[in-house]
């Protein structure tokens, strides 16, 4: 549809390039549309994604069942600043980062 007219910056069918501000501000609208939809398709779901792991994190308290991103399962036996104590069977614990717990198991 677009030849390499198009990608020249002259119209197609031979029409003269807008001249002046209207050329720059027309340059500059394929970036605000490709920002936007970067925006809306990869920035604010990650942001979104982010808030809730830190929510999640945050209500973490001792006896529940959680998920580590590496897939171990276990129920938290304590809580540091930025560790947790995973009890992963009778007796055997673990200290896991606590930005690496994905979700609660229920």
């Amino acid at each position: 549809m677009f030849g390499v007219a198009f990608a020249m910056g002259a119209p197609a069918g031979g029409a003269a390039a807008p001249q002046g501000g209207m050329a720059a501000f027309m340059n500059i609208v394929p970036l605000i549309f490709m920002f936007a939809i970067f925006y809306f398709l990869l920035i604010r779901p990650q942001q979104k994604k982010a808030k809730e792991h830190r929510a999640l994190l945050e209500a973490l308290k001792v006896g529940d069942s959680v998920k580590t991103a590496a897939g171990i399962h276990g129920k938290v036996a304590a809580i540091e600043d930025q560790v947790i104590t995973l009890e992963i069977a009778t007796g055997v614990k673990i200290k896991v980062d606590k930005p690496f717990v994905t979700t609660v198991v229920k």
